[in-house]
């Protein structure tokens, strides 16, 4: 296939440019560097500095021999994507061209403003681009669990059958965002919804929970060519920022009383889960949406986690709980079906001791470029 990855230089981008490559198919990816200046202007740069894409891009080449195209540009610029869509015809695109934190969406009005702009307008963007030049070509959109918000009953995956009155129908399942964000996120679903009923494109939204790790079979061959590795609170995974809080003594922060929980996954998952949606496509005119998470944990249960380990590598982990600047149930009913992954042939990474060891020899090894101020900046949604 031939495969255009919107957000290439991402957490997640990067990784998923070097995955489709290593396995035969033709990529090209497209950023506009937005996190690593938003890093700048928020003085919460990532543990380890990466090369600029074009360098890590030669380097995956002289490395492998395998060619990936890059592009810097703005999504948001129309002229711009549909340029790229006809020079390469892709035959799948992926969509994390976002901004992609709920933290950054509520630190004022501009940053909504932004957040609700790039977002929607990338999705509509491509939307457009796919059917002027390419109508089979497969959106592949990184959705988010925080759609869903936590509601007392079962989260189904993506629909829900409603009986009312007498009467049945299909909906999608009803969601409650807790950030502004994650209302850009429910837009994109909708707005995707629309097109795919109007003009009969095909569509797979992931629903993801929040990802760690930093290593898969292709970042892991050279530190150049790992993702950014953030840890602040704006961009930072809570498990990410959990460790390196560990490797400077600083305590694992837990907002309110940590009994929240999420869909975690290793980035390895999430790396399978975007392939195996690839190598599967969504039929013409269908809107197929994944739950995609691996291992439920609350806060408490993955900060000890941690501090297990920590304390066997001799950092005697503190966890603190902090008010909770977030508006969001810390007590709440959490049960998310999903199989259609697994069906595909999703095989799991499981959080174990040993990967958690894993993560603590990358903090330690850049020990010194930790900045313990970005750990708690106090953006608060109320």
């Amino acid at each position: 296939m031939k495969v255009l990855v919107l957000g290439a230089d991402g957490y997640l981008g990067w990784p998923t440019c070097l995955y489709f490559s290593q396995r035969g198919h033709y990529v090209i990816g497209v950023d506009n560097y937005f996190r690593r200046n938003a890093g700048i202007e928020l003085n919460c740069e990532p543990l380890i500095q990466t090369p600029n894409l074009f360098q890590r891009a030669k380097l995956w080449e002289e490395k492998t021999g395998k060619k990936i195209s890059i592009h810097i540009g703005d999504v948001t610029n129309y002229n711009f994507l549909l340029s790229v869509f006809r020079e390469y015809k892709p035959d799948a695109v992926i969509h994390y061209a976002e901004q992609p934190s709920a933290t950054y969406s509520m630190i004022n009005r501009d940053k909504a403003a932004f957040t609700l702009y790039n977002n929607l307008t990338s999705t509509l963007n491509i939307v457009y681009a796919v059917r002027e030049v390419n109508p089979e070509c497969h959106i592949i959109k990184l959705g988010t669990l925080g759609e869903y918000g936590t509601p007392n009953i079962d989260i189904e995956e993506g629909w829900l059958e409603i009986e009312h009155k007498g009467r049945k129908d299909k909906f999608l399942f009803p969601r409650q965002s807790g950030s502004l964000y994650h209302t850009t996120k429910i837009q994109d679903t909708d707005m995707l919804w629309f097109y795919v009923r109007t003009w009969g494109l095909r569509v797979t939204d992931l629903m993801q929970g929040p990802v760690y790790g930093l290593f898969t079979e292709e970042t892991g061959q050279d530190a150049r060519l790992m993702p950014n590795y953030n840890y602040d609170e704006v961009f930072g995974g809570v498990m990410n920022r959990f460790i390196v809080q560990a490797v400077v003594g600083y305590p694992l922060s837990i907002y309110g009383k940590g009994n929240q929980t999420r869909g975690f996954l290793n980035i390895k998952d999430t790396m399978q889960c975007v392939y195996l949606a690839a190598t599967h496509p969504a039929e013409t005119g269908q809107l197929r949406v994944f739950n995609q998470f691996t291992e439920p944990f609350s806060l408490n249960e993955l900060a000890q986690k941690v501090k297990t380990v920590g304390d066997r590598r001799g950092y005697k982990v503190v966890i603190e709980h902090l008010e909770n600047p977030r508006v969001e149930k810390e007590d709440h009913y959490y049960n998310i079906h999903h199989t259609g992954l697994s069906k595909l042939g999703l095989n799991p990474v499981y959080l174990t001791d040993e990967i958690i060891e894993e993560f603590f020899s990358i903090a330690e090894r850049y020990k010194d470029n930790i900045n313990k101020s970005i750990f708690y900046k106090g953006i608060k949604w109320k």
